[in-house]
């Protein structure tokens, strides 16, 4: 890998991000474009990659061996444009996932959502012990990163994105499912197409864990269904729910966990954790790395110290006034898990939601079921819609979104309005949504709340 000159086109996407960490790491001369400056360009540039946020081809280096592009980068894009012209080898970020991972025992985690969580806590489990590569699709806060990089890797653990039908370029040892929810139906167009290409993933798999409630829609010669339910495989029960705290008991086909801990909340962070844990379990059987080093004293203690995934049920602020968490959900299912879990954390107290919404898509197809999820706050506040690669769509608009509302409290802002409203409006329970770049406003709130 030394010597090798690599191109990343959208290099601040959290995925492309871990891609181009690991190619540094090998001694690779790392350049690329990205639309804005982030936290993550910042300390890719720290680590030596060369990074312009202009698209100006221009500032292409000479001599590239191949480049790596992101499907949210346009195909309009000068870069892009030339890139092609050159006859330069182009590969989306999946391909060289896909290539990277086939050279040794690998989990990958799929799914609608859960899946980042769920692929930080299997990369927590396995790390130090096991020397293991990662591919996380969000900062995992127990390593402050969203690769993990041992010296000598000997399992892959990647989080494989349904997005552009990317995740088909992986064929793991475990493939772990955790939903499938209709979602990203500009790329697919029926939920039904979206479940043929979760069937073809789970094809490429040699073992296959999947939640109960999906279970049932995917055919597999090694399948082992992870929940609630006592006829799952791997069964979650005896589950108490606290702020930032759950314990549970585990059956599974190898004995019984009991007293498990695990500081999360909600019920759907168990349920990422017995997938965590089902998917090692089942990976020990046939990888005697994994089976060697993890001893149920040891998962004990990582399900114990996993910190969870920045902009996942994230608290900013709990001072005993007021409490501030921010989550990336952006789908109604998401949404719903979110909300619910907040909602019995925190009974009683006025919960506010500020919500953008992305992708004008994404809103047409599910504006009903966003209303629905929203409905029960106290307070609903809109943002305008984030629209990340897409152009607008007549009609479709956050003021659409609020029509469908019942919920009396509810009101559009725009973002440069939402602090003065909020220095204006004392809130209890205070929470912010989306995956577009609300993330920027949340060190902004955090301040004016403090």
């Amino acid at each position: 890998m030394k010597n090798k000159q690599i191109y990343f086109l959208g290099i601040g996407g959290i995925g492309m991000s871990a891609l181009a960490q690991y190619f540094l790491a090998a001694g690779a001369s790392v350049h690329g474009y990205d639309l804005t400056p982030s936290a993550i360009t910042e300390m890719l540039e720290h680590k030596g990659a060369v990074i312009h946020f202009d698209d100006n081809p221009g500032k292409i280096p000479q001599g590239l061996d191949y480049a790596v592009y992101t499907p949210a980068v346009p195909r309009s894009n000068a870069e892009f444009q030339f890139l092609e012209e050159q006859g330069i080898p182009l590969y989306k970020r999946s391909q060289v996932l896909g290539q990277i991972t086939e050279k040794m025992p690998a989990v990958a985690v799929a799914g609608t959502h859960g899946k980042t969580t769920t692929t930080s806590m299997v990369a927590h489990l396995l790390s130090p012990q096991v020397p293991s590569v990662a591919f996380i699709g969000g900062i995992a806060k127990n390593f402050d990163d969203n690769l993990v990089l041992a010296p000598h890797p000997v399992i892959a653990v990647a989080e494989a994105d349904e997005y552009d039908r990317s995740f088909l370029t992986l064929h793991p040892s475990t493939a772990i499912i955790t939903a499938m929810d209709a979602d990203h139906l500009d790329i697919y167009g029926t939920h039904e197409n979206l479940i043929a290409a979760f069937q073809q993933f789970a094809r490429q798999s040699k073992t296959l864990i999947i939640e109960e409630n999906v279970a049932t829609h995917i055919q597999h010669p090694n399948k082992r269904v992870y929940g609630i339910q006592p006829s799952a495989d791997y069964h979650a029960y005896n589950i108490t729910l606290r702020p930032n705290r759950a314990t549970f008991d585990l059956r599974s086909p190898h004995g019984t966990l009991t007293g498990l801990e695990l500081h999360a909340n909600g019920l759907y962070n168990v349920l990422n954790a017995t997938a965590a844990l089902a998917a090692l379990m089942e990976e020990s059987q046939h990888n005697q790395n994994v089976r060697d080093a993890l001893t149920e004293t040891l998962l004990r203690e990582k399900l114990n110290t996993f910190t969870g995934v920045k902009r996942r049920f994230d608290y900013i602020v709990d001072n005993g006034k007021v409490v501030f968490i921010d989550d990336y959900a952006h789908h109604p299912e998401e949404m719903h898990s979110f909300i619910t879990a907040v909602r019995k954390i925190y009974p009683g107290k006025h919960v506010t939601g500020i919500f953008q919404p992305h992708l004008y898509s994404r809103t047409r197809d599910f504006a009903q079921a966003f209303a629905d999820v929203l409905d029960p706050l106290d307070q609903v506040i809109l943002l305008p819609i984030y629209p990340a690669r897409e152009q607008p769509i007549p009609g479709i608009d956050s003021e659409y979104l609020l029509s469908l509302i019942h919920n009396p409290n509810k009101l559009v802002l725009q973002k440069e309005e939402l602090l003065p409203y909020l220095a204006t409006h004392p809130q209890e329970v205070l929470l912010t949504i989306g995956a577009g770049d609300i993330d920027r406003m949340v060190p902004k709130i955090k301040k004016q709340l403090l």
